[in-house]
């Protein structure tokens, strides 16, 4: 959300954000909505004050027994009152035109962001090597996994239709590990508390991480509720409607979780496999911090998401995204692509975000300076530690054998019971 005083301080400022964004210039019909809201608050006010005085006079008139002048004030009373009620709803229809407009605006992009429209004006940051040697080409995971009877597209898709997935056996033990094998390493390594968050929130939820209203049609509602599309909603709106101290912060938190997207927008994209399914698992990562804290917490949370990939040895590169290519919240954002053979190209497989206080002005989200006279936004962050579906791919992918078998990563031995090796068989 925008602070609409910063964009009367500086309109062109605002403006040139926008264009950076593909978008069109708005300062100025956003002022003229300030000012509407303004004037009728201001006519709002008058009303009342006005009837204010006339009760204090016609308290004088009865007192000197002016019958007349207090019928006359009366009748004006009168008046007033039955003007309120249209001067009310002018002044919160004014308002919520221009937080309507406010909330449907993306975030600014910071000045180091590169100019772009699409994914191909992103900048590569830098890029691992795997250790063992990089497999150039192979099958793809659904290859590999219906071969091996531990992956069972059509058994989803007759129970819950497509983009579903059934994992059996040692395939589904290594999904699961390499969750406890990523809440490990944030929890234990990198400094994050691990939460149990609901996975069903209310619309003030979405709103706070501007998931509403802008992408409703990617998200999945439960009568009243809506399915989380990532741990984030809940991780970031713990803080939401609080005023926490600076000494708490950074507070920085990790959730494992299943998460539910529609893909409205996806039709036709990636449907063999798992690479875009309606439910997976991800490990979330987010920090709130001060605004001084923010920058260099993004580049922390992203060595924490990187680590999971620099464990398991798997070869990846970090793209900086463009501003045409950067999600709807986002000031900044590494997008971390591991390598898949199947495909014989690097695949998206965490997200790592600074927001600034664009979420934190959509959920009230505050702190007290260390002085205890001032109250700030804070900033937030989030970012995938990383998306366990894609992780299993890649493993599978990189880690292939001739035979059909997939290598167990050292990392994750310990949580396969010592299982070095994922034979197929059918259950």
């Amino acid at each position: 959300m925008h602070d609409i005083r910063a964009i009367r301080e500086n309109p062109d400022a605002f403006d040139d954000a926008l264009r950076r964004r593909g978008l069109a210039p708005l300062a100025a019909e956003l002022i003229a909505l300030d000012d509407a809201r303004k004037g009728a608050t201001s006519a709002a006010q008058a009303n009342q004050e006005r009837r204010n005085a006339l009760a204090k006079e016609i308290g004088g008139a009865k007192k000197a027994k002016d019958e007349a002048r207090a019928a006359e004030l009366m009748e004006e009373v009168a008046r007033l009152k039955d003007e309120a009620p249209g001067l009310d709803a002018a002044q919160t229809q004014a308002g919520a035109l221009l937080d309507e407009k406010l909330a449907a605006i993306p975030n600014r992009p910071n000045p180091e962001v590169p100019e772009g429209a699409d994914e191909h004006g992103n900048v590569e940051y830098r890029r691992f090597d795997a250790q063992r040697p990089r497999l150039a080409t192979g099958k793809q995971h659904f290859e590999i996994g219906e071969a091996s009877g531990l992956m069972d597209f059509e058994a989803a898709a007759r129970m819950s239709g497509a983009r579903f997935v059934v994992l059996k056996g040692q395939l589904a033990r290594l999904e699961r590990a390499l969750g406890q094998f990523m809440l490990d390493l944030h929890t234990g390594e990198h400094g994050y508390t691990e939460v149990a968050p609901p996975l069903m929130v209310r619309d003030e939820a979405m709103f706070g991480t501007a998931q509403l209203p802008k992408f409703r049609d990617d998200q999945f509602a439960v009568r009243e509720h809506w399915l989380i599309p990532t741990a984030e909603v809940p991780l970031t709106n713990l803080v939401r409607e609080s005023i926490l101290r600076e000494e708490e912060l950074p507070l920085r938190l990790t959730a494992l979780t299943p998460c539910f997207r529609a893909e409205a927008g996806s039709a036709g994209r990636d449907t063999r496999g798992m690479l875009r399914q309606h439910q997976f698992n991800k490990v979330e990562l987010v920090s709130i911090t001060t605004p001084e804290q923010s920058a260099d917490e993004h580049e922390r949370m992203l060595g924490s998401a990187e680590a999971v990939l620099k464990k398991l040895d798997l070869p990846y590169r970090i793209m900086t995204l463009c501003t045409g290519d950067m999600g709807f919240a986002s000031q900044k954002t590494y997008d971390i692509e591991v390598w898949m053979p199947g495909q014989e190209t690097f695949r998206e497989i965490s997200s790592c975000s600074v927001c600034g206080d664009f979420q934190a002005r959509r959920m009230n989200a505050r702190f007290r300076v260390k002085d205890g006279k001032q109250v700030n936004f804070v900033h937030t962050l989030n970012g995938s530690g990383v998306a366990v579906g894609r992780a299993l791919i890649a493993v599978m992918e990189n880690y292939q054998n001739p035979d059909g078998s997939v290598t167990v990563p050292s990392a994750l031995k310990a949580y396969m019971g010592g299982i070095d090796r994922i034979e197929g068989h059918t259950i």
